[in-house]
């Protein structure tokens, strides 16, 4: 054989012992890594529990504690636990109404409740089967009244509250399935009787 083809033979034959030698290593590293991501989640564990919604609101307040008491009054929530820090200040308490899971804390580390910052933008939002009784039990705990109770063109019964820790509140019934066509004229209508929309005007919760 030709020196040449001899050196080209050894080099082929090279290449492929270094390939079938790099294979195991491979095949290793990705094992390593698959056991790695199996270990991060422990076996039995929900990564979303079953009491929980993808989005959970988050409320900060003044004295945690008299709120968590106060939401159980007149929204009839339920308490699930509460962390209390040394000084009595709550860390962090889950409390739940109807099917929903919402947190709270006191102010910390950087967070800011409604009353320290001058109001809130955000409205959370309960429907509820009976709004008018859930609605009588929050105003008389305390709740102020932002938008009285009616009976809205999108076809809810449907009014707004503000808890006395400054947080807003929403809350509905449906009693009626208003058709796509039929909406704008309703909403025009409310408009225009609620002094053409220079009112502070309730959106749909749709």
């Amino acid at each position: 054989m030709p020196a040449k083809t001899k050196r080209a033979a050894s080099k082929a034959s090279k290449a492929r012992v270094t390939k079938k030698a790099k294979r195991p290593a491979s095949k290793a590293k990705r094992l390593v890594g698959k056991t790695k991501r199996a270990a991060s989640k422990p076996k039995g564990v929900q990564r979303v529990p079953e009491h929980m919604h993808t989005i959970t609101p988050h409320l900060v307040v003044n004295d945690a504690n008299a709120a968590i008491e106060f939401y159980k009054k007149a929204f009839g929530a339920v308490e699930h636990y509460r962390h209390p820090m040394p000084d009595g200040k709550i860390m962090h308490a889950e409390m739940q109404i109807g099917d929903s899971v919402f947190f709270m804390n006191d102010e910390m580390m950087g967070t800011k409740s409604p009353q320290t910052i001058g109001g809130t933008p955000i409205t959370i939002h309960i429907q509820v089967e009976d709004v008018d009784a859930l609605w009588n039990q929050a105003a008389a705990a305390g709740c102020q009244v932002v938008m009285p109770l009616m009976d809205a063109f999108w076809g809810d019964r449907y009014g707004m509250l503000l808890d006395p820790f400054g947080h807003s509140w929403s809350m509905a019934s449906h009693i009626e399935d208003v058709p796509p066509e039929e909406m704008g004229q309703r909403a025009a209508a409310a408009m225009a009787e609620m002094g053409g929309g220079q009112q502070q005007q309730p959106s749909p919760p749709m």
